[in-house]
């Protein structure tokens, strides 16, 4: 992927890609934590896209998050919608999304809310992350 290819998420301001959308939290995973749930959860569905299992794995709650990630082979991510985004309080947040994908000619839609949190990282930083979700 090129920097100035559009954000696999979709929500790259208009010609600016993935280094200023989901880039910027990805590739500075260190550094850089996404500001809100919203952010998260569109740089993970790129993540999944590009199989980016560390990052994954960097941004999944310690409370639920697996211990490897397979990804399926042959299959095509087509687009995200995020439906709707919510605060609960300071430190937990819940978005709703629709991801659609294409797996041996078979469409899928992935209609999920996800629950989130934000507390201190490993290296210190305040950052938000994926707790778990629950599908329509």
């Amino acid at each position: 992927m090129t920097l100035r290819e559009p954000c696999p998420c979709g929500g790259d301001p208009v010609g600016t890609g993935y280094a200023e959308c989901c880039g910027r939290w990805i590739d500075h995973f260190a550094t850089a934590p996404a500001p809100d749930a919203a952010a998260l959860m569109r740089s993970r569905y790129t993540a999944f896209v590009r199989e980016d299992a560390t990052y994954l794995l960097a941004t999944w709650h310690h409370s639920t998050r697996p211990t490897t990630l397979d990804f399926d082979a042959g299959i095509k991510w087509l687009g995200l919608e995020v439906r709707a985004q919510r605060g609960v309080d300071d430190t937990h947040a819940e978005v709703e999304f629709v991801a659609r994908s294409r797996l041996q000619g078979r469409a899928i839609r992935l209609h999920e809310r996800s629950r989130f949190v934000r507390e201190n990282g490993e290296n210190g930083l305040l950052r938000w992350f994926y707790v778990d979700g629950s599908f329509s």
